[in-house]
């Protein structure tokens, strides 16, 4: 059975920064394999939890695997049926393999002060 994940991407990399994520690249696992990928763009949703939530579940999406996030984001995502794994970084592609393989290790880490755009 496939499984979807949601990455927010910044090119190839994790976006470390969820609330300002304008793209999610959408992986489906199945088998411990990566099947297929897709880019989602979200720009205009920064910020949005609720509307990211609700376009990456039409997309499928069961689970987002971010680096940094806000405890309001968590709440929303998680309220929406998102499954949130934090504490990625690197190539999106890395992240995705070793979700697929069992082998990704997540953080508890909250990201708990404001950003302000310069």
């Amino acid at each position: 059975m496939s499984k979807k994940i949601a990455i927010p991407t910044d090119g190839e990399i994790v976006n470390g920064h969820f609330g300002r994520t304008q793209a999610f690249t959408i992986f489906e696992i199945e088998n411990g394999q990566v099947l297929n990928q897709e880019l989602i763009d979200t720009q205009g949703f920064e910020h949005q939890h609720a509307g990211i939530a609700q376009l990456l579940k039409s997309k499928g999406a069961e689970t987002i695997i971010c680096g940094g996030i806000g405890s309001g984001a968590i709440q929303g995502l998680e309220s929406a049926g998102l499954e949130v794994l934090r504490g990625a970084g690197g190539p999106i592609r890395d992240v995705a393999q070793s979700f697929a393989k069992g082998t990704f290790k997540g953080t508890d880490a909250v990201c708990d002060h404001e950003h302000h755009q310069h």
